[in-house]
């Protein structure tokens, strides 16, 4: 399993390139979010408990976060049927981002090996960067988290942007 060596973001690094589908069947790249901060959060596969609790916390935390400046992309390997299913199920406001070829995960460091109920497996490890994208759509790593909890992530996320 050791050829699943896990790249590990720091902030100031250059975020990698998005070029994803969404649930609705849009490509999103970081020009598309020129001038924002945005939240890319990073979940194992819709419609699973932790993966449902985390997407209801950042939706019911939108209007807080979009106060405050901060753009929301979801990114699952799921297909778009899935996320769109997910979309409707959970009324999630935000893009979710389909990489079901794990390229970009690979490269966010997030596809790799994980503990899993006591074993090693090699998977999606939950995640969330915040990256600040300028207005020429050259985006930068401002925070890493890997392995974080699904639940209460939103909450500790808030707090460390000091966003009420």
């Amino acid at each position: 399993m050791s050829d699943h060596a896990a790249v590990r973001l720091e902030p100031g690094d250059v975020a990698p390139p998005l070029g994803l589908v969404d649930d609705h069947g849009h490509e999103h790249t970081w020009k598309d979010h020129a001038g924002q901060r945005v939240v890319l959060y990073v979940y194992p596969a819709a419609m699973t408990p932790g993966c449902t609790t985390q997407a209801c916390d950042f939706r019911d935390s939108l209007d807080s976060l979009a106060a405050a400046g901060i753009t929301v992309l979801g990114l699952s390997p799921d297909k778009p049927d899935k996320l769109a299913k997910f979309r409707e199920k959970e009324g999630l406001t935000f893009p979710l981002l389909s990489d079901p070829d794990k390229a970009v995960l690979a490269a966010y460091g997030v596809y790799g090996e994980k503990k899993l109920y006591g074993k090693t497996v090699v998977g999606v490890i939950r995640s969330t960067f915040v990256v600040d994208v300028d207005a020429k759509g050259k985006a930068r790593i401002e925070r890493a988290m890997y392995a974080v909890k699904a639940t209460g992530h939103v909450a500790k996320l808030r707090k460390d942007l000091g966003i009420a």
